[in-house]
């Protein structure tokens, strides 16, 4: 993306050699934290259970369960967490966009800054060391070694191997055959028409067992499947070319 917006929060977080972007991460968990506190204590009940009437008049069992705070991490966790976190991964170009995004980067930058969990650090390095990690680099190479074709991707398809860059612009001269091995083998005639039968089998095993109202709907299922067959078949005698033989 080109966004102005967008340029400057991806600068800001892959700044400082790298650094800002583990930063990030640091900050992000302390705020996350601190924010899962505050509104589990905010919506924390103390009711009396058996004395004082319970809220929305729930069994007194559901009220326990209120009054524990539960509530108010699960509610946080589903609006204040993983519901941006799945429209980050949906739509990144535009949640970087967002203004508040980066203000909120440089807030997290800023707390992870004041050192309260620098100690994350410390454990990270020890944990580096014990489990023997290493760079990306190491394994798939760097983006020009990926370009250059020196770290290829493997395929589990033989004989379909290929070689991608960071950017498709920087990519080898064959990038165009490299992301058409990327897209699923295509079916033969005789692969799809034991598809088509087998869908055929299954639907018959299932409406024989299945109520009266809901048989039609099977029916109709198994009608369009023979029909996909049929044009299934005219498809393949028209690709299959006609000899003199068989012309006679």
């Amino acid at each position: 993306g080109d966004h102005p917006m967008a340029r400057r929060t991806c600068n800001l977080l892959f700044k400082n050699g790298g650094r800002n972007l583990p930063g990030f991460m640091v900050g992000r968990q302390v705020t996350v934290t601190l924010i899962f506190f505050v509104a589990a204590r905010a919506t924390t009940l103390n009711i009396k259970v058996g004395e004082d009437d319970n809220i929305f008049g729930v069994s007194d069992a559901l009220q326990e369960f209120f009054n524990l705070g539960f509530l108010g991490a699960i509610l946080t966790t589903i609006l204040g967490s993983i519901s941006w976190q799945l429209v980050a991964s949906a739509f990144p170009i535009a949640f970087l966009s967002n203004p508040v995004v980066y203000l909120m980067l440089n807030f997290v930058l800023l707390i992870e800054a004041t050192g309260i969990c620098a100690a994350s650090w410390f454990f990270g390095t020890i944990h580096k060391k014990i489990a023997g990690f290493q760079l990306d680099e190491v394994y798939v190479g760097t983006a020009e070694e990926r370009a250059a074709g020196g770290k290829p991707d493997t395929s589990m398809h033989p004989g379909r191997d290929f070689s991608m860059g960071t950017n498709v612009l920087v990519a080898p001269s064959d990038w165009e055959n490299a992301i058409k091995n990327l897209e699923p083998v295509p079916e033969t005639f005789s692969q799809q028409r034991e598809r088509i039968l087998s869908n055929i089998k299954s639907m018959k095993e299932m409406m024989a067992d299945a109520p009266e109202e809901e048989k039609g709907t099977f029916a109709a299922g198994i009608a369009a499947e023979v029909k996909f067959l049929q044009k299934l078949n005219e498809e393949e005698d028209e690709s299959s070319p006609v000899t003199d033989s068989e012309a006679v």
